[in-house]
């Protein structure tokens, strides 16, 4: 059962043919999506897509539109998470490589989405980039304040954060960038990650995998992330694809199960 667990449809790369990209999807046997909130002023158009039976959404602000609403508060997402299409609380983190929101903001920021989290029972999807120490230090002292369920999506941090991480219970979700070829610490952490808990993702339009590297990506392209998964996990297709559905169902317990 072929899932993209992160999907960005209602980003400008699909205005031109967004339907036909999500047709493609179906088409390649792509059976569910979730389509990720990357700003709470743009939940109309996350949300619009998710009125698809197969096509469900998150809500929350990526790192970088942090500056964008820095008093977010956790009431504001849980009042939208009422919404039976939201299943998750993000994308949401640090990002301390293109730094585009104040770092002390987007702390804050991220706080917000963990309390929001840690009161609705939803996911939380984390976005780290280059902030391990910091990242690690917030999970472990916000689940320590109370246990919340996290995603690290499009893991490619160290191995001591997906260390931390994982004692903390957290899913790790694996895109195209573990099909570059450059990637190779990337593919090192994949090994060791909890066999439970791997999804996958393509992260569309962006990290089109091999061989589609330097395109628009979409989700059609899940099926070369799962062979990947499963070529570095020495997975065959068939258990890489039952691991990855029963992880992904495990984590989005509001999706009923086909």
């Amino acid at each position: 059962m072929l899932i993209d667990s992160h999907v960005n449809l209602h980003a400008p790369q699909f205005d031109e043919d967004r339907e036909a990209v999500i047709a493609r999807a179906r088409e390649a046997g792509v059976r569910l999506m979730v389509n990720i909130s990357d700003k709470v002023s743009n939940w109309p158009k996350v949300r619009a897509l998710a009125n698809q039976p197969d096509i469900w959404c998150t809500i929350g602000t990526h790192p970088h539109e942090a500056k964008e609403d820095p008093d977010l508060s956790p009431a504001t997402l849980v009042k939208i998470a009422a919404d039976p299409r939201v299943v998750g609380i993000g994308e949401c983190g640090l990002d301390f490589h293109y730094d585009l929101s104040p770092r002390d903001i987007q702390a804050k920021v991220f706080r917000a989405h963990v309390a929001a989290a840690r009161e609705t029972g939803l996911p939380l999807v984390v976005h780290t980039r280059e902030a391990d120490d910091v990242m690690g230090a917030i999970l472990e002292e916000e689940y320590a304040a109370g246990p919340f369920r996290l995603l690290m999506h499009c893991y490619t941090s160290g191995a001591e954060l997906a260390r931390r991480a994982a004692a903390l219970g957290a899913w790790f979700s694996v895109s195209g960038i573990a099909t570059f070829k450059a990637a190779e610490d990337v593919r090192e952490v994949i090994r060791d990650m909890p066999a439970d808990r791997i999804i996958v993702e393509t992260d569309c339009p962006y990290l089109a995998p091999v061989p589609h590297r330097g395109r628009r990506n979409e989700p059609a392209y899940i099926p070369h992330v799962v062979a990947k998964l499963a070529e570095i996990r020495g997975w065959s297709l068939d258990e890489a694809d039952r691991r990855t559905t029963d992880a992904f169902f495990g984590l989005f317990d509001r999706i009923p199960r086909p």
